[in-house]
């Protein structure tokens, strides 16, 4: 295990993920959103990887509803969880891996590749450049592929700001407010240009940016006072605003959704 590895089993070994993104009004909008841009792409008999399944909310959604899933997860305990939750009737198959070598799986077999965390872990090129290009190099030619990352500017609103820690913004932040991205933290943040120009070196037509979760964690109070019917309008609101590029930034994180060129 290298250092980075064990920050990340070290970080989840701690923290509940099972429970993150339906723990409240405003993670939940989280899974809303993602589930309902998977859709928008998911064929019926489509073939799915999920890269860094955590606890299998997406994996374990998507086997109950009879796809063909393969998941891999890095944390053993994240994954223990996953196997839990595997029932005889579902199509699920399970691997400990790393993002960055899925060496496990031939080129071009998966239809739908979701990498929905591990880039949150990455803290340079490199690495950010093995992970996607293994997610594009299992995806079939004519493919989707889901990338997950978290974007530069919601370190000073959710985080700084809302946590006291303006002071600190220089440990993040260069004088400019590019990321650092120490390498000793758990995760790692990108400014929508910056992942925007390292996809410019992959085969995939690059379809929409997606945040999943709009301003509902920074004002997290105010969704989760909300009442059903509210958060109703809410999540159609979202829904509707939530590939805007002026508000893209403040999300707690961003979906970049391409296709791989046939």
């Amino acid at each position: 295990m290298n250092k980075i590895e064990k920050i990340i089993n070290d970080k989840y070994n701690e923290y509940d993920e099972d429970t993150r993104l339906h723990k409240d009004k405003s993670h939940e909008l989280e899974f809303i959103t993602t589930t309902s841009f998977i859709e928008k792409y998911l064929n019926k008999n489509a073939k799915i990887l999920e890269i860094g399944a955590g606890t299998g909310a997406y994996s374990i959604y998507y086997a109950k509803k009879g796809y063909d899933v393969s998941s891999v997860e890095l944390v053993d305990r994240n994954l223990e969880v996953l196997n839990k939750k595997i029932t005889p009737d579902m199509n699920i198959k399970t691997y400990q891996g790393n993002a960055v070598n899925l060496d496990m799986f031939d080129d071009g077999i998966f239809d739908l590749t979701l990498c929905l965390g591990p880039l949150y872990h990455l803290f340079d090129i490199e690495g950010m450049n093995k992970a996607i290009s293994e997610c594009v190099r299992v995806t079939k030619p004519g493919g989707i592929i889901f990338l997950a990352y978290i974007p530069n500017d919601v370190v000073m609103i959710n985080w700084l700001l809302r946590k006291n820690k303006v002071l600190d913004a220089k440990d993040y932040f260069d004088n400019d407010f590019n990321p650092k991205n120490n390498p000793d933290e758990c995760f790692s943040v990108w400014k929508l240009e910056q992942f925007n120009n390292i996809m410019k070196d992959y085969k995939v037509e690059f379809l929409e940016n997606v945040g999943v979760s709009g301003l509902s964690i920074v004002l997290n109070e105010y969704v989760n006072a909300l009442s059903e019917e509210e958060f109703s309008i809410w999540v159609d609101y979202h829904l509707k605003t939530c590939t805007n590029t002026e508000i893209l930034g403040y999300n707690s994180e961003i979906i970049y959704i391409c296709r791989k060129e046939k």
